[in-house]
């Protein structure tokens, strides 16, 4: 099995989409205007997707209260202090920055919603680069 896409609700999904798309170089593979808003929006390489929506309303996690550790999006970032800074300004906030061993360095980041993304320029990739 391979994955198709990873989901979680949010309260604005138009905008999230367009923030997204903007700043993370995201595309809408699909989308529904109606409610519940799905958006499929694939990253970069064309072959991952993820799925923001609003179902139900009522149930959208206080995402900026987690710790980011509980759930975020990992990113790959050929240049992540370049992305932190370019991101901020674009409405994220910082969370932490670590530099492991093997070189890997991750930034983690808020979107201007509160749910983590991570920054990931990893010592050895996890996945092949397109």
């Amino acid at each position: 099995m391979i994955i198709e896409h990873a989901a979680w609700n949010v309260a604005d999904p138009a905008a999230v989409a367009a923030w997204y798309c903007e700043h993370l170089g995201f595309t809408i593979a699909r989308k529904v205007d109606g409610a519940p808003q799905m958006h499929f929006l694939a990253d970069s390489s064309g072959t991952r997707l993820i799925e923001i929506y609003c179902n139900p309303p009522n149930a959208v996690p206080d995402y900026a209260k987690m710790n980011p550790l509980l759930l975020h999006l990992a990113l790959v970032s050929n240049d992540p202090p370049t992305d932190r800074v370019r991101l901020e300004a674009a409405g994220a906030s910082y969370v932490e920055e670590v530099r492991l061993d093997d070189g890997t360095h991750l930034v983690m980041l808020r979107d201007p919603w509160g749910f983590p993304v991570q920054l990931c320029k990893r010592g050895t990739p996890l996945l092949p680069t397109r």
